[in-house]
């Protein structure tokens, strides 16, 4: 086995370990030394793929986001047969896939923002530039975005343990999200019917005011 491979065997070991950590203990328990216990390397294997415990942890959020972009990319090459709002279908179908992977994507979110907040300008720079796609392609952008904040927070809700629906429900939600038919009419806007204009009745002083030639004709 050469060198790359073995190097990187050991550090995707190391994440391995880290995952498993802050899955089964928590953001707090995430060490280097922990991680060495864990994988089986030593501390030194350890460092030497990864200096400091905010590197695991920019390892993992590089990690998480490539498969995302990958599975999103995937998507958006069959939505284009199927939408004229390929980005938001893939956006909303990518939230929807990462409520059945590991938690540990949303452990390493709050570890990060717990050792380092301005790590999370990384997945708020690829937001921004989805944001701008999705509201590029979109009839109506607001909509848009509504519908995929939506999904994030059906997402969110779930990976934190407070979402009271169940699976069949939530599934349910995503495929309403999902379907641009569901959402024509809104986006399209509906005609106001137009108000009927009736005359207001006149004060009693003004009617006293007009001339008796005035009374007579009316």
């Amino acid at each position: 086995m050469d060198n790359p491979s073995r190097s990187e065997r050991s550090r995707n070991a190391a994440l391995d370990a880290a995952t498993t950590i802050l899955t089964r203990d928590g953001p707090g328990r995430l060490t280097l030394d922990a991680i060495a216990r864990e994988s089986g390397l030593s501390k030194g294997g350890v460092m030497h793929q990864f200096r400091t415990k905010e590197a695991v942890l920019r390892a993992l959020l590089e990690q998480q986001m490539a498969y995302f972009e990958e599975f999103s990319n995937r998507y958006i090459a069959k939505a284009r047969e199927t939408t004229d709002q390929p980005e938001l279908a893939a956006q909303i179908a990518t939230l929807r896939e990462a409520i059945s992977t590991p938690r540990s994507g949303a452990f390493a979110l709050l570890a990060a923002m717990n050792e380092n907040p301005e790590l999370m300008a990384m997945p708020r720079d690829v937001d921004i530039e989805k944001v701008a796609r999705m509201k590029a392609e979109a009839r109506d952008p607001d909509l848009a975005l509504l519908r995929w904040a939506a999904a994030r927070g059906l997402l969110l809700s779930s990976l934190f343990g407070l979402s009271s629906l169940s699976d069949a429900e939530r599934d349910r939600l995503f495929e309403r999200l999902l379907d641009d038919s569901k959402w024509t009419t809104l986006e399209q806007g509906t005609k106001a019917k137009p108000a009927r204009t009736t005359a207001s009745p006149q004060p009693a002083a003004a009617r006293a005011a007009k001339p008796a030639s005035a009374r007579k004709r009316s």
